[in-house]
């Protein structure tokens, strides 16, 4: 899927263009080994359903869910595996709701009084009978599915190219230190706001400036431990794509929340290892063409986890251009 233009399933409403774009993600735990999802209350409408708002001038779809569940139950827990997109009809016209998994390890939820007053913890089946809205069931029936496949406790690996580069033409300096452009100093920023949505704790990248550079304001602002490896530079991808196979296999080692920032010339060489890990109906989405992914764009790739280094969903985002 592509979380950029969440609105490429309209199997209910072929051609119809949509007027309000939405997004929002369902809690779950596990309580005593029992999946329970988490249900919210919204005095305005009187309804039970799903935290979501719509889209805020300036964001992506994830970071809309992210901000969505943080203002209304205080959560800060990373997106997961996405979910189906809902669709259906308000007074402004189509509107259609992205949804994500959200993982709750312990976390105090404060809800925010206005908008939600209440929350309630339950079964899905109970869950699915509580939903105000028939649509609502639609992303909670794929989790609850995910969960019996072993497919719903994930982390994610993100693939990053580095954000826009000073033309090279225009550079007469040593290649590893051409910074990135104004546009591609912007990209950065966006990186950073689009990485906050999965949280990885360990930052993988070329060594080469452009790299380093786009993945900083993330490094800064989050504290993640940060790794160059010369295996993921275009000098020597081109002469070992091996070398840079290995690179981004060694990112499953640890299993934890994981980006990598490399080159474009790199990609398709970092796509073949991660579509290893997939079944063919996931590496089909995977770019398959030059450029593969636009400056400063991402691939996030859900790892089940503990499993033998399977990925069970892509998703390819742009960060936000202004």
């Amino acid at each position: 899927m592509n979380s950029d233009t969440p609105v490429e399933d309209q199997t209910d409403h072929p051609g119809e263009p949509v007027a309000v774009v939405a997004a929002g993600a369902i809690p779950w735990r596990l309580n005593k080994g029992a999946l329970e999802v988490l249900l919210i209350h919204r005095p305005r409408y009187d309804d039970w359903s799903w935290p979501k708002g719509k889209l805020d001038a300036g964001e992506t779809v994830p970071e809309c869910a992210a901000r969505e569940v943080w203002e209304e139950i205080g959560l800060r827990a990373p997106l997961g595996i996405p979910l189906p997109a809902i669709h259906y009809h308000v007074s402004a016209g189509l509107k259609v709701v992205q949804y994500w998994a959200a993982k709750v390890n312990g976390e105090p939820l404060r809800p925010d009084g206005k908008e939600v007053d209440s929350v309630m913890w339950c079964s899905p089946d109970r869950a699915a009978s509580f939903l105000s809205n028939p649509t609502d069931v639609k992303p909670l029936e794929y989790l609850e599915k995910a969960h019996v496949r072993g497919e719903l406790d994930t982390w994610p690996l993100i693939l990053i190219r580095h954000a826009k580069a000073k033309p090279r033409s225009s550079w007469t300096k040593a290649e590893g230190d051409r910074p990135l452009a104004a546009t591609g100093q912007r990209q950065a920023i966006a990186v950073q706001r689009l990485l906050d949505v999965w949280k990885p704790q360990r930052l993988v990248t070329s060594p080469w400036t452009r790299c380093v550079a786009t993945i900083a304001p993330y490094a800064k602002a989050s504290g993640a431990k940060v790794k160059l490896v010369e295996a993921l530079t275009e000098h020597h991808h081109q002469r070992s794509p091996k070398k840079t196979a290995a690179a981004i296999e060694a990112l499953f080692d640890k299993q934890l929340p994981i980006a990598v920032c490399t080159h474009r010339p790199a990609l398709p060489t970092a796509l073949k290892q991660l579509g290893q890990h997939m079944p063919q109906n996931l590496r089909a989405v995977l770019p398959s063409a030059d450029p593969f992914l636009s400056p400063g764009e991402v691939i996030v790739c859900q790892v089940a986890r503990g499993s033998e280094r399977k990925i069970v969903s892509v998703e390819q985002v742009k960060p936000f251009d202004d």
